[in-house]
């Protein structure tokens, strides 16, 4: 299965979580914070105000509560709009 957002909105693919350590102590899952930066999966065609500017491929920097997530075939992605990333990473 695939997604092709609509409009304004972008098919993100999150970074994966760093994974560390506190004087030999494991954080769990719950207690690590989300990455603030991933990877542009697909993209909307845009809408007659506001043009595509990042594309499939990108590596992006987005805001911290940015996006709604889901899950396709075991893997989580974030849907959101053009206007929550905060920067392309070249």
């Amino acid at each position: 299965m695939s997604i092709k957002p609509l409009a304004d909105r972008v098919l993100v693919r999150p970074a994966a979580a760093e994974e560390k350590t506190v004087g030999g102590i494991i954080i769990p899952d719950t207690a690590k914070e989300k990455p603030l930066k991933g990877e542009v999966i697909s993209a909307g065609n845009g809408t007659k105000d506001e043009e595509m500017i990042v594309k499939a491929g990108d590596n992006v920097l987005y805001g911290k509560y940015a996006g709604t997530e889901i899950e396709l075939d075991g893997e989580k992605y974030l849907i959101m709009r053009q206007s929550d990333i905060l920067a392309i990473i070249e």
